[in-house]
Order: C-alpha cells, then structure tokens, then sequence
C-alpha cells in the first residue's frame, strides 16, 4: 500500500524551497530520532545536563570566534534559545500559514542539527479546518473555524516551547514575563522573515495580528506591527520587540532592526537599503 502524503510535507518542502538554511526530515510513528553528528534533541535541551551545556559552548565559542570577546553566560543563553526557537516556530506557523494545518511537536518528538541547519520531527497530530482533505489522514483533528485554529497555533508552539523555557530561564536569569515576551518574538519574526521570501509579507502581516493581538497567555504582548514612511512615500513594516536580545551587550552601536533602541529613521535607511538589495 502506498504510503499516504503527510499533512505538513509540502509546507516543509516550500520552507526549504525558499530558505534553504533549514530543512525538516519527518520521521515515522517508530523512528527514533537521530543523534550525534551534531543533532541534539529538543527533550534533552529540555532536560539540562551535558546536552544543553554542549549547546550553550557552541554559542559561547561562536561569539568569542566572530567579535573577538567573551560574552556574558546570560546572553550566550539568550542567543542560545534565539537560535533554537526562531526556527522550532516555523514548524508549526508555516503548515499554518500555508495549509492551515497546525502539528503538534513535544519537545521529545523533535532534534535539530544547528550547524547543518536541519530538524527531525515526529507528528503526533495535527488540526485543521473542515473540508481540508488532509482531514482524512491518521491523527487528523478538526477544528471549527480560523479562530479555532489560531488557538491551536498558540497551544501546540507553548506545549513544545515550554520546557525548553523553563530550562534556558535560570541561565538568561529571566522569568515568566520575559520568556514568554521572547517566545511571542521568535513566532512573529521568523514568519514575517518567511513570508517575505514568500512573497506573502502582507498577509503574514495580517495572519499575525490575528494570532497574537495580545492578551493570550502564556504569551506576552502582541505582533504588533505599524508602518513607517519610506523616502518616496512607500510604506515599511516594522514592529518594536517586547524582548531584548542582547546583542547590545557586544556591540552597543549595533542594534536590531526591530530594537525599541532603533530610532524609526534608521529603520527606514535599512529597510530601504534592504528593498535596494
């Protein structure tokens, strides 16, 4: 019998399609996940122990190799977590964002490979919308209406982001608040980055405002978009962070495009270099 396609394959197929930097391999109900050769699993990260101090030393060598000095270990932490959940996120928003089908994916049911730019994954579900094909597949579940689905997005990213918050937290010596303020940052700004090589930034705009208008715990704040003006009338996105990434802390001068720090100016300079570009 043929294998059936899986709800989220095409999705992941058009993520890598136009960002190669990341792939997603789906495993089988019984596979295990991959290790070694530079995967670690999201559970052991979780968990604490060698696996998440091995993942901390790579970011803390990795400043020390690219700006020459030694950050401090909140922020090796901070960019640490950065790293992980910027992509984690995707795997749930993107079949959201394309197929309005959201997976879920504990923690123990996901690996990445950092330095390879890949994941494993092992659905254990997914929801959709009624009247979706992909509702005849193996571990379907409907759910009545957007909102609904929306729902989902923010329940299946808090299950899998969770325990990996809990574990970074005491090392970026942040608590509840501010963890779940970076966890609302990390799905906003890798969809938007995505959409736009998409060619879909405008409606990921929209989609976005709906998912997080604020006030949906455990998230913190809100999408949160507003528009500057660029030089020749044109209309440019941004959005201020509700999180710090403390990048500041190594380079003060250089801040992030979306940094509460970053005058509305300059982001018009970037981003009308970056349209340029």
């Amino acid at each position: 019998m043929p294998v059936p396609p899986s709800a989220v394959a095409a999705a992941y197929a058009r993520l890598t399609e136009v960002f190669p930097g990341l792939t997603v391999a789906e495993l089988g109900p019984g596979d295990p996940l991959p290790q070694g050769g530079g995967w670690t699993g999201a559970a052991a990260l979780a968990a604490g122990g060698p696996a998440l101090e091995a993942f901390l030393a790579w970011d803390d060598a990795q400043v020390l190799r690219d700006y020459g000095t030694r950050a401090r270990p909140d922020v090796v932490a901070s960019f640490a977590l950065h790293r992980y959940a910027w992509p984690a996120c995707l795997l749930f928003t993107v079949p959201w964002f394309l197929h309005r089908r959201v997976p879920r994916l504990p923690a123990a049911h996901v690996a990445y490979d950092r330095e390879a730019g890949r994941m494993a994954v092992r659905p254990v579900s997914f929801a959709c919308l009624p009247g979706d094909p992909a509702a005849a597949l193996p571990g379907a579940r409907t759910v009545p209406d957007e909102e609904a689905l929306r729902a989902e997005v923010r329940a299946a990213v808090a299950e899998h982001l969770e325990p990996l918050l809990a574990a970074f937290g005491p090392r970026m010596r942040r608590r509840g608040r501010a963890l779940w303020g970076m966890a609302t940052d990390e799905i906003v700004e890798s969809l938007w980055y995505v959409a736009g090589l998409l060619g879909e930034e405008d409606r990921a705009l929209r989609e976005l405002e709906l998912l997080l208008p604020g006030a949906t715990r455990p998230y913190v704040g809100a999408a949160a978009f507003r528009e500057l003006t660029g030089p020749k009338g044109e209309s440019l996105s941004t959005r201020d962070r509700i999180s710090c990434c403390m990048f500041y802390t190594l380079r003060p001068e250089d801040t992030c495009d979306t940094c509460p720090r970053t005058c509305a100016a300059e982001r018009v300079v970037r981003a009308t270099a970056a349209v340029a570009a």
